[in-house]
C-alpha cells in the first residue's frame, strides 16, 4: 500500500479504506502475510478512469 498512497499522493489509511469501500477499486492480485498485493497495471487503470489529475499548485 506505501507505493499505490505515494502513486495516488494520498495516506496509507485512505488507500485502506478505498481498497474495502470503493467497489470499483481493483481486487489485489495475491494476498500474503505481509498483506494485499495488486498489479501495477490494474492501480494505474483505475486510477486514469476514477481519480482526478492531480493539479500542481502554484
Amino acid at each position: 500500500m506505501p507505493e499505490i498512497a505515494d502513486f495516488l499522493g494520498v495516506s496509507r489509511q485512505r488507500v485502506h479504506q478505498m481498497a474495502e469501500r470503493d467497489p470499483c477499486f481493483p481486487e489485489p492480485a495475491t494476498v500474503l502475510a505481509v498483506g494485499k498485493i495488486w498489479r501495477g497495471e490494474d492501480i494505474r487503470a483505475w486510477a486514469a478512469k476514477y481519480r482526478p489529475p492531480l493539479v500542481d499548485e502554484e
